[in-house]
């Protein structure tokens, strides 16, 4: 009898020490969501969706314990902001027959890269901002919007910028070698990078980021790319007079800088980005096409 009341006594022990503990834990989590300060409901149910289309399964817990708007997504605001202004500028002040598509004023524009002005090495990244019309500024707007407030609000604005900005250079580094005497402009290098991060981690990935939602997600970027790649090759081929500064060795080129940096650079979310031999893999190869590309344009260019 005395051994049965000395197990039930040390069942209760156990028993309340394992309620205090919760009740301990549970203390302490109001408290770091006290000074934390809670965020609305709202608010957590964004960053849910967010993480649903943004990550696979086995990181989203990570993701939301840490989620928050700080810093809001700067980059992909500010680079949409300025390629909207440089747009303005163009259409309103400088000398045009239309809006739809601009002609006189972003061929003179200092931002455009001119096979003529290579030298000018601020060209192969300015291009960016200039833009050839509204279905052109308006396709890669509603893209990089869609597509990059997400990506920033979980990879941050450092990561987001450095995928966008690779892109880009591949983009008119590709143009200069497979299309040597056509100019260039749009942001769309950019935006493909993004592109095809998001597309490799969705593939790669493809069981823990739902089936379903898996399988509509690379219906609709197959979709984007082939219609945005169909707007390219009909600028380039079909425009009258001197051709179309849209170039689609720029989308495809931007796409590959997002199918290996910015497929490594998303993946890492929860993983030291330095520390990642894949990422040194695809910086390595990647600054192999750029020094290509330089000698290409020193050396080789019939644009010489």
């Amino acid at each position: 009898m005395a051994a049965a009341h000395d197990l039930v006594m040390e069942e209760e022990v156990n028993l309340n020490m394992d309620r205090e503990m919760k009740e301990e834990l549970e203390e302490k989590e109001k408290v770091r969501e006290a000074q934390a300060g809670k965020e609305p409901f709202k608010n957590k149910k964004v960053h849910r969706i967010v993480s649903k289309w943004m990550l696979p399964e086995p990181v989203r817990r990570t993701y939301l314990e840490r989620a928050n708007c700080l810093p809001p997504p700067v980059f992909i605001i500010s680079i949409s902001l300025a390629e909207l202004a440089v747009f303005i500028y163009y259409a309103v002040w400088k000398p045009q027959k239309q809006w739809i598509t601009l002609d006189t004023g972003i061929l003179d524009s200092p931002f455009i890269y001119s096979p003529e002005k290579r030298e000018e090495a601020w060209r192969f990244v300015s291009y960016m901002l200039v833009h050839a019309g509204v279905q052109h500024i308006l396709g890669n707007l509603v893209m990089q919007l869609i597509l990059g407030i997400p990506l920033e609000m979980v990879h941050k604005g450092l990561r987001v910028g450095l995928v966008y900005l690779a892109g880009v250079i591949a983009g008119s580094l590709a143009s200069s070698i497979f299309d040597p005497l056509k100019s260039l402009v749009g942001a769309s290098g950019g935006v493909y990078a993004l592109m095809g991060g998001y597309f490799m981690n969705v593939l790669v990935n493809f069981r823990e980021m739902i089936p379903a939602f898996g399988i509509v997600r690379l219906l609709i970027i197959i979709l984007i790319i082939l219609s945005d790649m169909g707007f390219a090759l009909y600028r380039r081929f079909f425009v009258p007079a001197n051709g179309s500064p849209v170039s689609f060795a720029a989308h495809i080129a931007g796409g590959f800088a997002g199918m290996s940096i910015g497929y490594t650079v998303f993946s890492c979310f929860d993983k030291a980005l330095l520390k990642d031999p894949r990422f040194w893999i695809a910086i390595a190869a990647y600054l192999a096409c750029v020094l290509f590309a330089v000698f290409f344009n020193i050396f080789l260019s019939p644009a010489n």
